[in-house]
């Protein structure tokens, strides 16, 4: 693998982070979204100080030889680290319970990144190698120990993730589901990782030369590893954000026949408010909800309970579900209402009227379900055609 096959991943993830850095700036002390940026940058770091260019570019601006491994290795061992906190915070449970795990992963890879610095500061390695360091040194005291603890510091962090990931995945469904089974193909990409790594170092202490598993296969196992582990970690986050926002757009462009329809029916003059083109989707859904319960309260004097009753028979009998059923009866009453509202351009029903009988607030309705009733339901257009003879007939 060259520099560019390590660059590339680095700045993938670096725009994930710059995608997250808002939210978690926002939101600082939320566990979940910092586990998430760590996990981030140590990827991006994992990858970046990894290549072979910044590798010799380290060595060369310390003046120390093999100054990089140490580096990589302390910044793979943390990144290990903040997969297994960001999956304790990610699966919940009591806050107590949660940090205390958490402390504790941090604790013990914390105390392995610094016997890793003071094992390379008790070794000796004069001699610089960008691409097979662990099998060169793997028999030079200290440097070997430094070499096994970091490979072990890893496995087990693949370990640990594949058979936690896989339990849980077996538990949900939907975007975390997915999540979760590509971080346990990630995890097994890092394990194959530390196999082919320690294959290779205990070739060396058995005088066989398998130096091609651990410079040719190792990187791209951990390069693979390493990428679909953030995938996995990043997917159900963002893909949870995208199908909300889905569904909320798709509430709003359903809305649009009952907001349209009462919008008619507003008195002229009537105030509105004015958003930012910008706004959020949910901001929109709000003021069109709001729009429509507006309206719905200045049609309440032409609804009729009667009509609604048997609207909601005649649904029930065309097989609808109870709650189809209200939704079409509600549209009902509302196309009723809408021509008798129609019919009385002076308003004398509203200023005749002796009390409102507050049919528009007698709970919650299922307003989508409503707009595409009055857009799309038989017993809704039976109503409109009865109600246009109706008119016709008293003329």
């Amino acid at each position: 693998m060259d520099g560019p096959d390590y660059y590339i991943p680095a700045a993938a993830l670096g725009v994930a982070l710059a995608f997250k850095l808002p939210g978690m700036l926002r939101d600082w002390r939320d566990p979940l979204l910092r586990s998430v940026c760590a996990l981030l940058v140590l990827a991006a770091c994992t990858f970046f100080f990894a290549a072979p260019p910044t590798i010799a570019a380290v060595n060369r601006i310390t003046g120390v030889p093999n100054f990089s491994a140490p580096l990589v290795y302390c910044i793979l061992t943390a990144f290990s680290a903040s997969c297994l906190v960001l999956l304790v915070n990610w699966r919940g449970g009591p806050p107590q319970e949660t940090r205390r795990v958490s402390a504790r992963w941090v604790v013990g890879y914390g105390v392995a990144v610094v016997l890793l610095i003071v094992l390379f500061l008790l070794g000796d390695a004069p001699e610089e190698r960008l691409r097979d360091l662990d099998t060169y040194y793997a028999t030079t005291p200290y440097i070997r120990e430094m070499i096994v603890l970091y490979l072990i510091a890893h496995s087990v962090a693949a370990v640990g993730m594949t058979a936690l990931c896989w339990r849980w995945s077996l538990q949900v469904r939907g975007w975390l589901r997915g999540g979760l089974v590509i971080i346990v193909c990630g995890s097994l990409f890092n394990l194959a990782y530390g196999v082919s790594k320690f294959s290779a170092v205990f070739a060396r202490w058995a005088g066989h030369d398998w130096d091609a598993l651990s410079t040719l296969a190792a990187p791209p196992l951990a390069s693979v590893g390493a990428l679909l582990s953030a995938i996995g970690f990043i997917l159900p986050l963002v893909g949870q954000r995208l199908s909300d926002t889905w569904h909320d757009w798709a509430a709003y462009r359903r809305l649009g026949t009952l907001w349209r329809e009462l919008r008619a029916t507003s008195a002229p003059g009537t105030p509105t408010v004015r958003i930012s083109f910008f706004s959020p989707v949910e901001l929109r859904v709000t003021q069109r909800e709001s729009d429509i319960h507006d309206g719905l309260l200045q049609l309440d004097p032409y609804f009729d309970r009667g009509l609604r009753a048997s609207a909601y028979e005649e649904a029930v009998a065309a097989g609808a579900a109870p709650r189809e059923a209200q939704a079409v009866a509600d549209a009902a009453m509302v196309a009723a209402a809408l021509r008798a509202r129609a019919a009385d351009p002076e308003g004398e029903i509203i200023s005749s009227a002796q009390a409102y009988t507050s049919e528009a607030a007698q709970g919650p309705r299922d307003l989508v379900r409503m707009s595409l009733a009055l857009r799309h339901s038989p017993v809704v257009a039976a109503v409109r055609v009865r109600a246009a003879r109706s008119e016709s007939g008293t003329r």
